[in-house]
């Protein structure tokens, strides 16, 4: 039986069928620092939320 294709996996393919990155969002690396890749804001590396724009990985 095959599995159904949930509404994110059939917009992730349309995405990625027309050259975006659909993978899952995490931190940036600047200059030894965690990079929001939201805002741009450097924080240490023991952060887990942008404290500018409230940005975290899921």
């Amino acid at each position: 039986m095959a599995s159904a294709q949930t509404d994110d996996d059939m917009f992730d393919e349309f995405l990625a069928q027309r050259g975006h990155e659909t993978g899952a969002a995490g931190w940036e690396e600047s200059y030894n620092k965690k990079q929001c890749p939201d805002c741009g804001g450097l924080h240490a590396s023991d952060a887990t939320e942008c404290s500018v724009c409230g940005w975290s990985p899921v």
